[in-house]
């Protein structure tokens, strides 16, 4: 394991040398967009509930509405926020080298997919759309569907929900194996702005036969196994690691 900003240079190196390269990016890097922690995004009311309350399935059919206007909350706050130049340096590099990196994130706040990056593996979902609370059934249709807090069916009920993945809850299966398959696969692992703890998106670290590159102004659970570990935020040393330099 290395520490300092004179590898960034090697790791430049090691991108370059790669076929296959996998992001796993978590919940530091949108923070450097301005994206509240999951535990940061309680303000006012929302101050006397823990995150891990509200961020279940118990606690959704116990009181629905409350469960959605938090995540109406989290939802306009998002909406605020932009891209930052480390999501648009992976946008780009995937844009001049198709189908050379993958972006397996934590994040559900679509921010990969907003700079541009295509067939981002969202293991925990995207907190901007919804899904049925219930497996759907016939009549579960845009047609039917009864605005309100949360919206349901018109004819059975079944209520929407954000489609995120919640405590107690497992990744989408095949969101998961791709992820699998694309660490599996890779020469290069860049662990950004994420702490290593929760798996088993954590695991993807761990599985890759190739190197790890830690990218964290923190410490990490990851910085064991690491090959490199860069410390700085994401939105300076992505750009220098995957941009094209003369």
């Amino acid at each position: 394991m290395t520490d300092g900003a004179g590898d960034v240079g090697k790791v430049r190196g090691w991108v370059r040398a790669a076929r296959r390269i996998v992001v796993l990016s978590g919940a530091g890097m949108s923070a450097e967009s301005g994206v509240p922690t999951f535990r940061d995004a309680q303000t006012g009311l929302w101050a006397k509930f823990r995150p891990e309350d509200l961020a279940t399935e118990d606690a959704f059919r116990a009181d629905p509405k409350m469960v959605w206007d938090w995540y109406a909350m989290r939802r306009a706050m998002v909406a605020k926020v932009e891209p930052n130049a480390g999501h648009r340096a992976i946008a780009a590099f995937q844009q001049r080298h198709p189908g050379r990196l993958t972006v397996a994130t934590q994040n559900v706040d679509g921010l990969h997919q907003h700079a541009g990056s295509p067939g981002v593996l969202a293991l925990h979902g995207n907190i901007a759309e919804d899904t049925w609370l219930e497996a759907p059934r016939a009549c579960c249709t845009d047609a039917n569907l009864l605005p309100g807090t949360p919206p349901r069916c018109a004819v059975c009920g079944n209520l929407r929900r954000p489609a995120v993945v919640w405590f107690g809850e497992t990744l989408p299966p095949e969101v998961l194996q791709a992820a699998q398959d694309a660490a599996l696969a890779s020469q290069l692992m860049l662990v950004v702005g994420t702490s290593g703890v929760v798996y088993p998106a954590a695991g993807l670290a761990r599985a890759t036969p190739g190197r790890v590159v830690v990218i964290n102004p923190q410490a990490s659970d990851l910085d064991a196994v690491a090959d490199a570990v860069l410390r700085g935020g994401a939105a300076v040393l992505l750009p220098q690691l995957l941009e094209e330099h003369p």
